[in-house]
């Protein structure tokens, strides 16, 4: 049975560029709240002395985006994903207002209940990531490769964001009072704009791109039920539903276990890659690499390398020749990091701050390159409800990690008397 598909009329290619560029800007979006609230950490680490504010609100955090991202997984086939990105670019939007009015109301004072306040904002934060990420990742995998690798570029881009963004703030405001405060509320005054920037593109300008309307109706024809709102945001019709519901071989598609089960490499090692980068980032940067002559700053330089390197890794691949293709590769690649934590050890043992950030760019570079080299290759040859998937089922691996990396990132501070 010949199935006509809504917009395959429309070039391939008609408004590819701005769909890169959005992409781009989305993933963004996605993590420019919550690492504004990294980025802040010396401003944290002052109001929250004795609190450990960069682990404890990572680890707040953490639980919210896996766990939500997880239950959402388990249900993508039946979830309407434009409703999970219009929630979560609105959650990052409400939390990043409402930290400003917690700092004005309390006047910039710290205490338990601040705390408190700062930490329920933060899982805010991984409730609106669990909704953006994995809806995001899982859309985009049924798409062009390009548009995926620009999210994830954008992904890492917001932490180069973030980390200019602060380093200007500092500078301009650290010889005033209460220069901190300031310049932490000016940055989350930012913050709050460009959650509604993206917001706004997601909601009115991404599902209307040709582009982006031939690739949705492809996956609606191929069986997909997620694109539906977003195709009727797009004013398309999905009249070929009903002929999909009709023919089973239509529906067809792997179960969620059986693409886990065909792609558990690929699913480990993006697991294994976010458990190392958050076992030494940001936690341990921030508290344990001793004092230098960079001073209060030295923390800021090393989470500024970090994102810097991390952006770069990820748009690497895009030279054909440099991209790593063979799964077998990428695993020896992923395990072979795991040398990074005696290297991290002893540096800030023994070595000076030159070698730090040498070594924290060089784990800047291998996460981003990795991270795109399996999320770009993981989806290739399935059809568009197994890539929307695939997608999903990754984005836990990565965020599973990441919770995983977070807690063993306590354990640098066995025998440091907390």
């Amino acid at each position: 049975m010949s199935i006509e598909i809504a917009g395959a009329q429309a070039p391939q290619v008609q408004g590819k560029f701005l769909g890169i560029l959005v992409c781009w800007l989305l993933g963004n979006g996605s993590l420019f709240a919550w690492n504004s609230m990294l980025t802040i950490e010396d401003y944290y680490v002052a109001l929250f002395p004795d609190y450990h504010p960069t682990r404890v609100l990572t680890l707040v955090y953490q639980p919210f985006a896996f766990g939500i991202t997880c239950i959402m997984t388990y249900y993508e086939a039946k979830m309407n994903t434009r409703g999970r990105n219009l929630a979560g670019f609105s959650l990052f939007f409400i939390g990043s207002f409402a930290l400003i009015i917690l700092d004005i109301a309390t006047k910039g004072h710290g205490g338990l209940g601040v705390f408190v306040g700062v930490c329920i904002i933060s899982a805010i934060f991984g409730a609106a990531d669990a909704n953006c990420q994995g809806a995001l990742v899982g859309d985009l995998s049924l798409m062009c490769p390009e548009f995926i690798q620009s999210f994830l570029a954008g992904l890492a881009a917001s932490g180069v964001l973030t980390s200019a963004l602060r380093l200007t703030t500092k500078a301009s405001f650290e010889g005033t009072k209460d220069g901190l405060r300031i310049g932490a509320i000016l940055f989350f005054s930012v913050t709050c704009l460009f959650e509604l920037v993206c917001l706004l593109l997601y909601a009115f300008v991404f599902p209307k791109l040709p582009i982006v309307k031939y690739y949705r109706s492809k996956a609606a024809a191929e069986g997909s039920k997620t694109v539906a709102s977003d195709l009727a945001a797009a004013g398309l019709s999905t009249e070929q539903q009903g002929q999909v519901e009709e023919d089973p071989q239509m529906q067809k598609r792997l179960s969620t276990k059986e693409l886990l089960m065909e792609n558990i490499d690929y699913a480990l090692n993006i697991y294994l890659i976010y458990v190392l980068t958050l076992s030494i980032f940001p936690g341990f940067l921030s508290e344990d690499t001793g004092s230098h002559s960079l001073g209060t700053w030295y923390a800021l330089v090393l989470i500024a390398m970090y994102n810097v390197w991390d952006i770069i890794g990820r748009y690497v691949p895009l030279i054909e020749c440099l991209k790593l293709t063979s799964r077998r590769g990428m695993t020896a690649a992923t395990l072979a990091r795991f040398l990074l934590v005696p290297a991290f050890y002893f540096t800030a043992k023994y070595g000076d701050q030159a070698y730090m950030i040498f070594l924290t760019s060089f784990l800047g570079l291998t996460n981003g390159y990795l991270t795109v080299c399996v999320l770009t290759e993981a989806p290739r040859g399935y059809k568009g409800p197994e890539q929307n998937a695939l997608g999903n089922v990754l984005v836990v691996c990565l965020l599973g990690g990441i919770f995983s990396g977070v807690v063993l990132d306590w354990l640098w501070l066995i025998g440091k008397g907390w």
